[in-house]
């Protein structure tokens, strides 16, 4: 019988990250697992108020003023992820997969398919059905609201960016844009559509990472628990 190969991964807990700096700390670590330098990795976190559009720079999905943002406490960044406009905030369990699709096998449809089944099944231990977007349309969804988003990058089969999954955030956020360019649909949380009290975010967090490593075939989790001095070192590099 052939044994089956033990996939590892790296999770490092983080916290709360300000969005820039973990977008830093990602295009870092790209590199570095494109030469081999780490291991496969899983950034675990979440970010002040942010929104962050992705590479098609979709403006008019904004629908305030820039201006306006800094007076409600929220940040704008560009990104080269795919993917429409959307909104990071407290409350809201973020995965960034640094890991090589060629090593483990699978291609960008299946890749983004699997971190889709990864909030289906957080979902799932909740009590709530959730499933994937209709053609077109990615991410997860409890009937007709998104609880789930997904914007990717893959550069030379290393992946980064990656999926966000709503807890318990203040949804007034989504009000000021049309969340991934979807006009006709809204968006919900874990709080609102399950019947069960919710654990902390931590616990959601470990949760949905175990989700994660379920989809891809990860047996073996490693996890970095004083990651805020890793991201330190990593600004001293610069």
């Amino acid at each position: 019988m052939r044994m089956r190969l033990q996939r590892s991964i790296e999770i490092w807990k983080m916290g709360t990250v300000n969005y820039l700096d973990a977008l830093k700390l990602q295009e870092r670590l790209v590199s570095d697992r494109k030469i081999g330098k780490i291991p496969d990795t899983l950034l675990s976190l979440q970010h002040p108020p942010t929104y962050t559009l992705g590479k098609r720079r979709t403006h008019h999905n904004l629908l305030v003023p820039e201006a306006d943002l800094q007076t409600m406490g929220a940040e704008l960044h560009y990104t080269e992820r795919g993917g429409d406009i959307t909104f990071h905030g407290p409350h809201q369990a973020i995965l960034y997969p640094i890991i090589s699709l060629r090593e483990i096998g699978l291609g960008a449809r299946k890749y983004v398919e699997n971190l889709e089944q990864t909030m289906i099944e957080l979902a799932s231990l909740y009590g709530v059905q959730a499933q994937a977007g209709e053609s077109g349309e990615t991410g997860v969804w409890v009937r007709d609201k998104k609880i789930g988003a997904i914007g990717v990058r893959i550069s030379s089969g290393i992946t980064s960016h990656g999926l966000a999954f709503n807890n318990d955030p203040d949804l007034n956020y989504f009000r000021h844009i049309v969340p991934c360019g979807i006009a006709d649909k809204g968006v919900t949380s874990l709080r609102i559509v399950t019947e069960v009290e919710l654990p902390g975010d931590e616990v959601i967090h470990e949760q949905l990472v175990g989700c994660f490593a379920r989809s891809f075939g990860f047996s073996t989790l490693s996890w970095k628990e004083n990651v805020s001095i890793l991201l330190t070192q990593n600004k001293r590099c610069e």
